[in-house]
């Protein structure tokens, strides 16, 4: 029997600490309350509060009636396509420099509430991720620039774009150099807007700088392919999937589009019963080695010798040159034979930023002839460009004095640069230095012009994410502040006419319309393309290029080269909430429970349990990390032994007020080898201070307790049994005995499935959510309390085959399960029998409804939920200034859904499987005469899901995907046995693995 637990507690936890129900004694305790709790009735426990609430509580009846002022303004000049309460879907591109999708923004009377996917683009297919979904709450963040700054001190445009025109003429009649300084650009317009920019100014370089850099994988293939481009990478094409220290499910290149691909690769629905082998190498524990079939916890120091040893057995049976290295510490041989016997249809890829990997990596792939078949040339993405060395040139340079004129766009190296204090140094050097950065960030306040650019939903944008696949994106809202568009600004300084929109449209006119010939007129193609939010072209080059040898050959003493790690090492990563901490003063992520520690709000030092044991650390020590950040420990199951991982996008001191002081700043420890920018660290010094700092952590909120929750197997086991691992499912589909009424639901019957093969645990469904639905945020300090208000949670599993409770080796590289756990829907709901004002009614399409203005908050309904699904509103988050990054002003309350009540203090909220989406394509079907037609309701959370593991339809259609999953042999419901009869089925875990990898 496996045991399955969420953290080293729950591990190691004995009898003692049990109810007799075996329930915690620590969820009946009154610790972790206010004075103010206590004094109102938690003397002594939770349970004699509630028997007394039952009687005494009935006045929060009136508080919860009460209804925010709302500000009605006469619609007196109606747009022709805006109908008042109806929204409007814009498609638009979002990309902030880092992560891309094509998008659909949603506005309501004029404002973007919502991001979807858009379904027509060939590479994100209608997903988005966490951060995309969280972007459109930085429009509202008032923590940005209002207004242009010279010296600091506040100015108008007029007077700001003379002052630098007249000192852009002069360093240019003097020769004098200029460089704007940006993110990696994929606007093909903007690209062409600098080399304008260039004939007006020519002594102007263009240089990119990633405050997460991919220059040494650029290098590699320019070395060893003749190409200084990132191919495509197809997932979906894999058989057998090979990654170190590349977390391609979270945040390597391009999350969204890998996990399309890696679902569908993954997908044992419609009688498919192959799926592909999926080995993860990672020193931390992250999205994708927790998905992985058979992952190995390793030093960063261990990668290049396991990679080595991985080439020479594939060298050994293609007749290519071996390199001599010495032995790996773990046995590699029944993966090479696996990709030996899947050539052409495996992928080996490498997140880290050595050149000398990335061109192991590559004669790897060359040697299984997977160049023209996993990975592509033919089309390559323009995601990352930056050259790590041309930056440091450009920082020698500036202190040099030999840059007069520096642009700095959607760039922050004060923050996320290594030598920081030099990058100032120049910076002050420059005779004219300018920065478009919506905000007043740490780079931002050392210019000498700040001219804030429009927010993207504010701005006309078009995109190149790969060769030849293109997407627009047009303003969703008009300017909140005054600001103006970055590339406004360019083409004013050159004395370019015209507005930006103008520009990009004779760019597509010159370059793009004249390579297609579906449409006559430039204003069809147009019309046509911005509505669509994208357009392709064909593939233009039909060949791949071969891998050169000889670059291994000249250099193999130095590929071969392995020192003896320094001291402890440490792995730089970014986690799937902040990224590289451009939204960190984003409240919805800054909340976003990590996937796999269910840390909020802050970064840690994230070490295994058996180096913990061994240094005598504690979780919530701090450690001093090589004298330059501070931070807790956490303890981690799955993290490598004698290495340590840290977030990066953290400890923002310039951000906005939900940023700042939060973390660590762990960009300051990324080291510069073998000229690139390494976030492999090693020599990392930690010194143990005398304080602890306490993490507020949403993994111990919810417990199987024993009970089969989520459910797993293998692939060959499936093979041999459709039913493998859910052998339990038989015994609870019987007809029960039961004091309900059968429940008929002859019109629809909505119902939900959810596939824990294709569900890898992202968090987008949790943000989608969240916008939909107006649900608060409310700060560490209650979440510490257990308050959380996500309607929708993923659970984490740690899983073992170990029966040894407490035993170390189980806790140093458990399996990993994901599962989305929301309101069960249950045609036996235990919540709707216990309300006394009968606030939780089922309704005649199978939901479990919630009626807020009844709801008196005496959490029966909690209390007799078996799945934890609902939540409290134990203050007023809404206009509280306890709560500033909520909903306080009235710019933040544009970002809120009109569709959906704000909820009051005393309510107890939870999912409606986004019952306002179901009356909205209703009422459409009904006025347009038709059916709805399967899949055309789509609640937040499936709309958004990158790999659609979460499928959402009528239940009485017999002919529906919902039903054909209901019928699955693989599916189940949480806790069949309590007769509760969810609306809500998981398709079993399934495993493809092996015994490999023995030490």
């Amino acid at each position: 029997m496996k045991k399955y637990w969420r953290s080293t507690e729950e591990l190691v936890t004995t009898d003692k600490t049990k109810c007799k129900n075996g329930r915690s004694e620590a969820e009946f305790s009154i610790e972790g309350l206010t004075d103010e709790e206590i004094k109102i009735g938690f003397k002594t426990n939770r349970r004699d509060f509630l028997k007394v609430l039952g009687f005494s509580a009935g006045y929060l009846a009136f508080e919860s009636c009460k209804q925010p002022v709302r500000k009605a303004i006469p619609f007196f000049n109606k747009a022709e396509e805006i109908t008042p309460g109806e929204a409007i879907h814009y498609a638009s591109t979002y990309f902030d420099g880092h992560d891309y999708a094509s998008v659909l923004v949603k506005v309501r009377d004029g404002r973007p509430i919502k991001i979807e996917g858009n379904e027509l683009s060939i590479l994100t297919k209608g997903g988005t991720s966490a951060r995309a979904q969280a972007s459109v709450l930085s429009l509202y963040d008032s923590s940005r620039q209002k207004y242009p700054l010279i010296n600091g001190q506040k100015t108008n445009w007029k007077k700001i774009n003379q002052e630098i025109s007249t000192k852009l003429e002069k360093i240019n009649e003097e020769k004098g150099k200029i460089v704007i300084l940006s993110s990696t650009i994929i606007s093909p317009s903007t690209v062409n807007l600098f080399e304008d920019f260039k004939k007006k100014f020519p002594t102007t370089e263009v240089v990119y700088y990633d405050s997460v850099s991919y220059s040494a994988m650029l290098e590699a293939n320019k070395k060893t392919f003749g190409k200084n481009a990132i191919p495509s990478y197809r997932f979906d094409k894999a058989k057998v999937i090979v990654a170190f220290n590349a977390d391609f499910l979270g945040t390597w290149l391009s999350p969204t589009e890998f996990t399309k691909q890696y679902s569908e690769t993954r997908d044992l629905t419609n009688g498919k019963t192959s799926m592909s082998k999926h080995y993860q190498f990672e020193t931390n524990l992250s999205i994708t080695g927790s998905n992985a079939d058979t992952r190995f916890p390793i030093k960063p120091s261990d990668e290049k010798i396991i990679l080595i040893n991985l080439y020479n057995k594939i060298a050994e049976r293609r007749n290519a040159f071996p390199i001599s290295v010495k032995k790996s510490p773990i046995n590699i041989n029944e993966i090479a034979n696996e990709l030996l016997k899947n050539k052409s249809k495996s992928l080996i890829v490498s997140g880290t930023n050595d050149i000398y990997i990335q061109a192991i990596v590559n004669a790897i792939n060359s040697l299984l002839k997977n160049i023209g078949n996993t990975i592509d040339f033919k089309r390559t993405t323009l995601l990352k460009q930056a050259n790590d060395k041309s930056f440091n040139r450009v920082v020698e340079q500036m202190n040099n004095a030999s840059v007069k004129g520096l642009i700095m766009y959607n760039v922050n190296p004060v923050y996320d640069y290594y030598n920081a204090k030099k990058f100032v140094q120049g910076l002050k050097k420059v005779e004219l230095s300018i920065s478009f950065s919506q905000k007043k960030d740490e780079s931002s306040k050392y210019v000498n012009y700040l001219c804030p650019d429009n927010h993207p939903l504010e701005s006309w944008s078009d995109a190149e994410a790969y060769s030849g696949i293109y997407s627009l994106g047009q303003p969703c809202i008009r300017n909140i502040f005054d600001t103006q568009q970055a590339q406004q600004n360019l083409m004013s300084w050159a004395g370019i006419e015209g507005d930006y929109h103008s520009y990009i449209k004779k760019y597509w006119e010159r370059n793009l319309f004249t390579e297609q010939i579906r449409y006559i007129s430039f204003r069809e193609f147009w019309n046509h393309s911005l509505q669509k939010g994208v357009f392709n072209l064909a593939v233009k080059q039909n060949f791949n290029p071969k891998f050169n040898f000889d670059f291994i050959k000249k250099n193999i003493s130095k590929i071969s080269k392995t020192q003896k790690a320094k001291g402890i090492e440490c792995v730089l990563y970014e986690n799937v909430a902040l990224g590289n901490g451009i939204q960190a003063n984003n409240p919805w992520l800054q909340e976003l429970p990590d996937p796999i520690s269910k840390i909020v709000w802050d970064n840690y030092v994230a070490v295994s349990p058996k180096f913990a044991k061994d240094k005598g650390w504690k979780q919530e020590d701090v450690l001093k990390v090589n004298n330059k950040i501070e931070l807790p420990i956490l303890i981690q199951s799955g993290q490598a032994y004698g290495a340590i991982s840290i977030a990066l996008g953290y400890g923002r001191t310039d951000a906005g007020k939900v940023a700042k002081g939060v973390g660590g700043n762990a960009f300051s420890l990324v080291q510069f080898k073998n000229s690139t920018r390494q976030y492999l660290i090693d020599g990392v010094s930690l010194k143990r201070t005398a304080k602890t700092y306490p993490l507020a952590s949403t993994q111990t909120h919810h417990s199987m307790e024993g009970r089969e929750i989520v459910k797993e197997t293998t692939l060959n086991k499936y093979k041999k049994n459709k039913s493998a691992g859910n052998e339990s499912h038989k015994r609870y589909v019987r007809e029960f005995s039961s004091m309900y009424p059968k429940q008929e639901f002859p019109g629809a019957s909505w119902g939900m499935s959810i596939d824990l093969n294709k569900c890898i645990g992202c968090n987008a469904c949790i943000v989608a959510c969240q916008a939909e639905n107006n649900i608060a945020v409310i700060g560490k300090e209650e979440v510490k309390n257990r308050r959380i208000m996500h309607w929708i949670r993923i659970d984490r599993y740690y899983s073992t085959e170990s029966d040894k409770v407490g035993a170390s080796v189980e806790n140093e590289n458990p399996e990993v399960l994901h599962q989305v756990v929301m309101c069960q829907h249950g045609d036996n709901a235990p919540c709707e029998n216990v309300c006394p004002v009968s606030a939780t009614p089922h309704t005649k399409e199978g939901l479990n409804s919630m009626a807020y203005n009844r709801c008196i908050g005496t959490r029966y309904c909690m209390n007799n939920c078996p799945y934890s699904v609902r939540r409290f509103n134990w203050y007023k988050y809404t206009d509280n200034k306890d709560f500033d990054y909520n909903f306080n002003d009235d710019l933040n309350k544009m970002v809120l859904n009109p569709d959906v009540v704000v909820r009051e203090r005393g309510v107890v909220e939870k999912c409606s499987f986004c019952v306002q989406r179901i009356q909205e394509k209703k009422i459409q079907a009904k006025q347009e005469g038709r059916e709805l037609v399967d899949g055309e309701i789509k609640p937040a959370c499936v709309q958004t899901c990158p790999s659609k593991a979460i499928t959402f339809g009528d239940m009485n259609k017999k002919d529906s995907k919902i039903t054909k999953h209901f019928k699955d042999e693989r599916a189940y419901g949480l806790l069949e046995e309590l007769n509760t009869l969810p609306s809500v089925v998981y398709l079993t875990k399934v495993r493809n693995k092996n015994n490999v990898g023995k030490k």
